[in-house]
């Protein structure tokens, strides 16, 4: 029996639940007042060829002060998983050039992705690890045995979605230094491709013609970042291999 005046474990129980939770509901919230308030609208390619004088006079004035901003910005779109980073990407090769762009993607969505990795890790990750049945936990053994080379797959290859990617690792207990590897080397490719079409994007901005970021990935694209793919994988075709010659 639970002594006089001795504190009930159940609220300590929910308030440990409440203390994980919260840093994932507050970026819930956040995404949805994003699109509550329509701020969404300026991650369009609409909006880059609307504000595109006041964006450039902004640049040369303030150059620092813009990439900041800019790299801030990425970072936030990218941790609260609002679309907009390909149109993103392509506004800093507009107003940066590809390679200043490139790095600064790749640094904020390093940035975004880790932080929703940490909260999802922290939140749900571990819990569902705790309570996961022999399926999930061969499949956390297989995922973690070659966790780079999968992750550079998965960043690699532009057919799964960015906040996916951020949140699988995270349930298959990837470590963070692995995360952070895979992620900033996989989005190099993608990354400098979308920022090189900004930095020539101006004659398609003073024509007024309707553009895509999908129509960025054409066919020639798509095969070069799969076969980069293919060569992440290498590694891990060449250990099963031998592991299976060594078996029989």
């Amino acid at each position: 029996m639970q002594a006089a005046g001795e504190p009930s474990a159940a609220p300590t129980r929910a308030g440990f639940s409440l203390r994980r939770i919260w840093p994932l509901l507050a970026l819930a919230l956040a995404a949805v007042a994003v699109f509550a308030l329509d701020l969404d609208h300026y991650l369009t390619f609409a909006a880059l060829r609307e504000h595109r004088e006041a964006l450039t006079a902004f640049v040369d004035r303030h150059m620092l002060l813009a990439g900041l901003i800019y790299i801030v910005s990425y970072a936030l779109v990218i941790a609260l998983s609002v679309p907009g980073g390909a149109v993103l990407t392509i506004a800093g090769g507009f107003l940066f050039g590809s390679v200043i762009a490139t790095l600064a993607v790749v640094f904020a969505a390093t940035v975004g992705a880790t932080l929703v990795f940490l909260i999802a890790k922290t939140a749900l990750g571990d819990p569902l690890r705790a309570r996961a049945g022999p399926f999930l936990k061969r499949m956390e053994a297989g995922f973690q045995e070659d966790a780079l080379n999968y992750l550079l797959v998965l960043r690699l290859i532009p057919i799964f979605p960015f906040w996916i990617v951020n949140l699988v690792p995270a349930f298959l207990g990837v470590p963070l230094r692995t995360y952070v590897l895979g992620t900033f080397v996989g989005i190099i490719p993608g990354s400098f491709v979308f920022a090189s079409v900004g930095a020539g994007i101006g004659s398609v901005l003073d024509s007024g013609e309707e553009f895509s970021p999908s129509s960025v990935l054409t066919p020639q694209i798509v095969i070069a970042l799969v076969g980069l793919a293919a060569l992440a994988l290498l590694p891990v075709a060449y250990r099963k291999l031998k592991a299976r010659a060594a078996r029989t």
